[in-house]
Parts: structure tokens; sequence; C-alpha cells
């Protein structure tokens, strides 16, 4: 685990670009606080930093070149089945100098080309140099777990792990409006958009080869459509059974390491189960949670403890004070290096910052809710397409719900909050109502927050980009869930949890390994029915009624709630000097000229309400864009 950078010339003016790589490659220390160095020919330049995992001997120090000294590769991730192919590759007159998985990618690469890419069990994203043919390939995993951003003018190619390694060689820094109006919405940026123009994120699953100035990419994997193609034939219980087949060999794989590996544990049925199964692969599992003090609606410790105590991990539970969230937000928003605003990201920080204190690899249950179905919008969704009394009673009272407060601060008035958003999106299309849920906006509720300047500016390209993310919502029916589940893959997964796991434990120095997300099981689980994950009182049916029996019972009887914070009560006290004379002060958004301060002022309004609905996530969206401005704008 560690952060890349590089950069290829394409002429003599392109290769001033070199002199940079050293600020580009230290800008990613905090990825890789082990180790840096850099490898320079007469027209690439690579950086890498190191988090030290598999062979952490010196041997594994990258940049690493072939015996040749013909390809040099710079690599970010873990290739769990690195020995199965060392062992194939040394079958084929391959002779190795170091035991890590980086040599074994770079001579996979060598021998097989881009059908490598098929072979790898991991996650990753890595850059080869061809000295001999002058050109540089780039490839990502198949989910986006790690991310890999790139920069192409006449002159060069750049790329880096992140946006603050890419700024380091001088690029020029224009606002991507389409990437801005998607922020508006959704709190996050999806790929293949930046915030800033002509700087990119590689699509998950998509390799790229560079040469004589041009840029080609190529999909090398996609997840199998064989719901609504081939669905699976297998019974029940065969089902339950290769799911536990499946995840027991993920959770294998992702055990393996030359140091500490340890797990998170929410209580939720997710890391729940990746506990079970982990802490029959080692003992003395060491697990790790995260609470609140000061508000009893947002603390899950409970049920970790539970858990913890039922497989008898070494479990370290860490209680947050206001004060302690206050405490890190500004490192944690100094990380940022574009706008994210999805709240839970600080105490993933915070998380990531206390278990590096104790192990330096841990897996999480992320990934399971976008491909089983766990989310409340999954569960509001299957309620619409089975329809019935319920569905059309909630759906006429739209009315009284708006009319009730709605907030996500206590348990009657996020029930309001969530009656009136299935109402609202009941006499939607499959399409719109994705799109309503999916993010914070309603209607022309991003349009009119712009600057009335910008507003006409890159409109139809945003149109056009959000039909593209929303194409795969064809099916009215039932089975057109999966659909959703398999939207929620290409947009949520990669966009905004994994980008928020990988940010927040990355500037902590903590790798995360996702066992849910192992190729095999995604395709699997893409084969079954929508019955066999989500039914008319269960969500992730298969996943819950698999383990069912070793699980502890308490947790089949929690309600859904997601790693949150408690950011209404935040914004209306120690927050609220931030809101009214920093960030969103008037003479401030006016002066800035990007959004319209009337509706700025409504925005503060309605947090300040009985009724603020969402105007808190929407408020943190532009707390956090500011932040973000005044540092690189």
């Amino acid at each position: 685990m560690c952060g890349i950078t590089g950069v290829l010339a394409f002429n003599e003016i392109g290769r001033f670009s070199m002199i940079n790589l050293q600020n580009a490659t230290d800008a990613l220390t905090q990825r890789g606080p082990d180790w840096g160095d850099t490898f320079i020919s007469f027209w690439a330049g690579l950086g890498h930093r190191r988090l030290s995992v598999i062979d952490t001997s010196e041997a594994g120090n990258q940049p690493i070149s072939d015996h040749t000294g013909r390809y040099t590769i710079v690599f970010n991730g873990e290739i769990y089945n690195y020995q199965k192919l060392r062992q194939q590759l040394a079958e084929k007159g391959v002779s190795f100098r170091t035991h890590s998985d980086t040599e074994v990618l770079l001579y996979a690469y060598i021998t097989w080309g881009t059908y490598a890419l098929e072979l790898l069990h991991g996650f990753f994203a890595f850059a080869i140099y061809d000295k001999e043919e002058n050109s540089l390939f780039l490839a990502r995993d198949r989910y986006g777990v790690k991310p890999l951003l790139y920069y192409l003018d006449e002159d060069r190619f750049l790329f880096a792990s992140e946006m603050k390694s890419i700024i380091q060689y001088g690029i020029e820094k224009k606002i991507n409006l389409i990437a801005l109006r998607h922020y508006l919405h959704l709190n996050y940026i999806p790929a293949p958009h930046t915030i800033f123009e002509n700087i990119y994120k590689l699509l998950p699953a998509h390799y790229a080869k560079i040469l004589n100035g041009q840029i080609q990419t190529e999909c090398y994997y996609q997840i199998p459509k064989h719901y609504a193609e081939h669905p699976s034939q297998l019974s029940y219980e065969e089902q339950q059974n290769r799911l536990k087949e499946l995840l027991v060999a993920s959770i294998r794989k992702r055990l393996v390491a030359d140091v500490p590996v340890g797990a998170f544990l929410s209580g939720g049925i997710d890391s729940s189960v990746a506990v079970a199964l982990a802490s029959q692969e080692v003992e003395n599992l060491q697990t790790f949670s995260i609470g609140y003090y000061d508000n009893k609606f947002f603390d899950e410790t409970h049920y970790a403890e539970i858990v913890a105590k039922h497989f008898q991990t070494k479990h370290t539970t860490f209680k947050l004070s206001n004060k302690d969230l206050l405490d890190n937000l500004e490192s944690m928003l100094n990380y940022l290096d574009e706008p994210f605003a999805d709240s839970s990201a600080l105490p993933v920080f915070i998380l990531s910052k206390f278990v590096k204190k104790f192990v330096k690899v841990a897996i999480s249950g992320d990934g399971a809710d976008e491909m089983w179905g766990g989310y409340n919008k999954h569960f509001a969704e299957y309620q619409i397409r089975k329809g019935g009394i319920l569905a059309h009673w909630v759906k006429i009272l739209l009315p009284l719900w708006k009319n009730l407060p709605q907030s996500r601060n206590n348990f009657w008035s996020n029930k309001f909050r969530q009656l009136a958003r299935f109402a609202e999106g009941a006499n939607l299309s499959p399409q719109e109502r994705y799109w309503l849920w999916a993010g914070f906006c309603k209607n022309n509720e991003v349009e009119q927050l712009l600057h009335p300047h910008l507003r006409s500016q890159a409109q139809t390209e945003y149109q056009k980009d959000k039909g593209q993310i929303l194409q795969h919502l064809q099916k009215k029916d039932m089975e057109g869930l999966n659909e959703v589940f398999y939207t929620d893959m290409q947009l949520v997964l990669p966009n905004d949890m994994l980008v928020k796991v990988d940010l927040m434990s990355m500037a902590n120095g903590l790798e995360v390994r996702e066992p849910f997300l192992d190729h095999e099981l995604v395709n699997f689980v893409f084969s079954l029915p929508v019955s066999s994950k989500v039914g008319k009182d269960i969500r992730k049916k298969l996943l819950q009624d698999t383990f069912r029996e070793i699980l502890p019972a308490e947790i089949y009887k929690r309600p859904k709630h997601g790693f949150e914070v408690p950011l209404l009560d935040w914004l209306r006290t120690d927050l609220r000097s931030l809101i009214e004379n920093e960030l969103l002060q008037d003479r401030f958004v006016e002066e800035q000229g990007i959004f319209d301060i009337e509706e700025v002022k409504k925005l503060k309004n309605k947090l300040f309400s009985k009724n603020p609905q969402d105007s808190h996530a929407r408020i943190w969206g532009l707390l956090v864009f500011q932040h973000w401005w005044k540092r690189f704008c």
C-alpha cells in the first residue's frame, strides 16, 4: 500500500517536469511513511512512497526494474495471489530478486501483457515504464479501491495517487463545472471527473497506454449481469454454501501480510461476518470500533462489543466527544485535495488514526451494502416496486410528511425525513428516483445554488453525464432492483465509500482491505435473483441467513445505521461561527462568485429552522468546498 506518481515527457519542454518529481513524491508521504525513492530516465520519471506490508525488507522498496532494465514499475496495492503467480512465472524461467508482490506484478505484465490483469486477485493502481518503447502502462483494480489520477497535454503525461501530487508539477487549476454540479448534488465527484479541468481519474477496471503523446484506455473487466442473462440455478441452500465458501476464501487472502492485521467492527452484519470468519483464522484477532460520548443516537459500540465478546477478539472501543471531532476536523479537511463531503469521513479518519497504533492492516465490511441491497434506499425501492396499501398511503400523505420536522438528528425526525423522500421518489421514474435518493438536491436546486453567470455553462454536458450514470436503470419490475445495485457499484462504491476509506486510512498510514470485494464473490452475487437479496422484512437476505447460526442474535434486531456523525447539532453549535463569520460569510460568498448568495442564505436559514431536512448535508458540502477553495484556488 503506497503512493505513486510520475511523468512521461514528449519533448524538451515536458522534460522540465522532472524537476518537480521529488516534490510530487514527497506530497504522498502520508500514504507511504516507510520509504521513498524515484527513478529517472531521459524521458520518464517515477516516484514512490512505501507503506511496507509484504516483504518489508529493503529489497521490496520501489521503483523496481526488471533484470534487463527495460521495464520499471511503481505499484500501490496488494496482489493476494502473488505466490501462485510467482510459481507460474518461475516455471517459465523467471528468476526473482525479492519476495515482494511488486516484482511478481512486473514480470506478470512482461510475460502476459494486459492478460495479466485478469489473473490478479487484489486491489491495485500501478504504472510500468517501457524504456525501449518509451511508453507508459497504467492500470486500476476492478472496483476502484485504489485511486489513480492523470493529466495530459502536448508536452507531458502526469499521473499520481492523489491530486496533491499532480499539482506539484505546476498544472493550470481551472474548476470543472461538470464536476462541481455533481459535487453539489452528491457531495462527491464521480470518475472520470476531478474538480479541475484536464485532470481525470482512470476508471475502475481500466488500463491506459501512453505512447507517442497519445493515450488509449480500455476496460478489462465488467461486473457480469448474470442476474439478467444467466441467473443462478442454485437452490437457496446451495447459494448459502457457495457464499460461505467464497467469503472464507476471500478472508484468507486478505489476511496475508508480513505485519499485524486487525479488523474494523461496527456491530453491523457486514463487519460482524468478516470478524466471525477472520477470528477463525487469526488467534486473538484485534478488532476496533468507534462511538460517541455526547450523542447516543449515533453510538453503535454496544453491538460491536457484543460481537467481539462472542468471537473472543481482542477488542478496543474508542469513544469520541464533540471536542475530539473538532480537534481532528482541520487535519481531516487539510488532507482532502478535492472537495469530498461524506461527513462519515471524519470518524473514519479518527478511527484509522487510533487503529494505526495497534496494527498496520485492517479488514472492513465495505462493499456489501451496494451489491446486497443493504441501504434504506434499497428497501424503499423494493417497497415501491412491490406496491401495496402501505406504499400507496405513504405516497398520498406526502403533504403531511413535508410539514412534519425532518432531520437526521433523532429517530422520529429521521423517520419523517425518510417518509417524505420515499413519497417524493415514488412518483418518479426509476432513473430520476435513483438520482433523487443518491443525492441531497431536488429538481433544479443545483442550478439555483450556482452563481447566475455559471448556470448556463456546462449544463448540457452535465445532463449527458448524468444520463450515462443512470443508463443501466431500465426495468420497473422487481428484478430491476439488481440494476439499482449494479449502478451503486458503478457510482456510490468507487466514488464515495472507497474514496472515503482510502483517503482517511492512507492519511494515517493504514491499509484497509475489503473481503466483500473479491471479484469471484462479486460475480457470484450478481448471478443471484433479487429474492435472494431483499425480502418483505429483510435486507441482505442470503448474507444474513447464511451466518445466522454463528452471529449473536442481538445484531439481527438492531436498526440499520450508517457510520454517521451528529452533524446537525454540530453545525448549529460548534461550527456556527464557521458558517456565519468565515466560510459562508455573505461577503466572502459574493466576492468568490461561485454560488448564488441568496440561495446560500436560504440554506443557512433552513439549517437553523425547526424543519432542517437535509440542509445540514448541503451546508456541510459547501463548507468543505470553501475550505478546499481557500487552500487550492
